[in-house]
């Protein structure tokens, strides 16, 4: 019986763990210990989503949130090798690119347990985000890499990927789908509105997250008074986050006119997605949740990893300039799109990345 420790700690990590440690107590021969590090640690970040996904309650509860990007990750690496040195797994999982995800890697690293990191090969190309930071040192240190697109395999070997571990044995390079998919197809059905949620069909749904805009005032201000001007004619649904929600009082930015909820479980989110008439978002997950329900998407920033997308012509990058933000919304509002060529795998990836658990050495 193999034992696969994973470690999640933010909202799109408990996503995936939904489904993946689904397909792993379906699999013979492997069984999982949860460590949540609490880095999304309130009701409606954290609690709700166990309850709705029912997965499994954490074996670790680790509690560490706030504080710099540094101390965080210090912490965290601190008590994730405590739960590693007294479980003693075959291998350790970790989702994305969240603090939680390079502590948990780095830790396991440095005790020689094999590292499989879901979603690997993802590239922004922007080193000044901490999740690209986040997501090449986990790249580097793990032992398996399960990649959602054929984009993120071609940037893994762009950089010189596999190479060859403590071990002696070389990385190995898995394209998998991205089991994202695998957690909207599962729940759709299950999706319900929001408390109190009474307008029609047709809204923007707007996430902002993102220390890029929510970190720069101007940034912020510009896509604020885009939505506001949007707001005149469609209604724009923001769920807020409380990092932006704190920001936004602290620039006393107008948000009259926007409809403003608090963060909203994944059942809410899906009916959400399922109702909008277009997403703009910062987000990553996000981005690729339009795609599953056949919406179009702005998305409000510099870069993606999510590549496919705009080549698609599904999503469109527009930055944070409040002109273009505007245009682009007016431009693809109530726009559908179509998953023809089947770009994340279908809703698989899941039980793939339980198969090959079971053959790490």
């Amino acid at each position: 019986m193999k034992k696969i420790l994973t470690i999640i700690g933010a909202r799109p990590q408990f996503i995936k763990a939904s489904v993946v440690s689904k397909a792993i107590l379906e699999t013979e021969g492997l069984s999982e210990v949860l460590v949540h590090t609490g880095q999304h640690f309130d009701t409606n970040m954290s609690d709700i989503f166990f309850e709705q996904l029912n997965i499994p309650r954490p074996h670790y509860q680790l509690d560490i949130n706030g504080g710099s990007h540094g101390e965080m990750t210090g912490r965290m690496l601190v008590e994730i090798e405590k739960a590693l040195l007294k479980e003693k797994p075959d291998c350790v999982m970790v989702y994305g690119d969240t603090n939680s995800t390079l502590a948990g890697a780095l830790a396991a690293a440095k005790l020689h347990i094999p590292v499989a990191h879901v979603e690997a090969g993802l590239r922004s190309f922007n080193m000044q985000m901490p999740e690209e930071v986040n997501r090449i040192l986990t790249d580097r240190v793990s032992n398996t890499l399960f990649c959602p697109t054929q984009a993120a395999v071609a940037n893994l070997e762009k950089e010189g990927y596999p190479f060859v571990m403590a071990n002696g044995q070389k990385q190995r390079i898995e394209k998998v789908g991205d089991v994202m998919q695998d957690s909207a197809e599962l729940f759709a059905t299950r999706a319900v509105a929001p408390k109190d949620f009474n307008l029609q069909d047709g809204f923007v749904l707007t996430t902002i997250h993102r220390a890029e805009n929510t970190d720069q005032s101007e940034r912020l201000q510009n896509i604020l008074e885009a939505l506001h001007e949007i707001a005149a004619h469609t209604p724009v649904v923001l769920p807020i986050h409380p990092r932006t929600r704190n920001r936004i009082a602290q620039l006393k930015l107008n948000t009259e006119r926007l409809t403003l909820i608090d963060p909203v479980g994944y059942l809410e989110m899906l009916w959400l997605l399922t109702h909008c008439g277009l997403v703009v978002t910062d987000s990553g997950g996000v981005q690729k949740e339009a795609f599953f329900f056949g919406k179009a998407c702005v998305t409000m920033r510099d870069q993606t990893e999510w590549v496919e997308l705009i080549e698609a012509g599904a999503n469109e990058l527009v930055g944070a300039q409040k002109d273009t933000i505007i245009d682009a919304i007016k431009r693809n509002l109530g726009r559908e799109v179509k998953d023809t060529e089947k770009l994340y795998g279908g809703g698989t990836a899941a039980k793939r990345v339980a198969e090959l658990l079971k053959t790490i050495p």
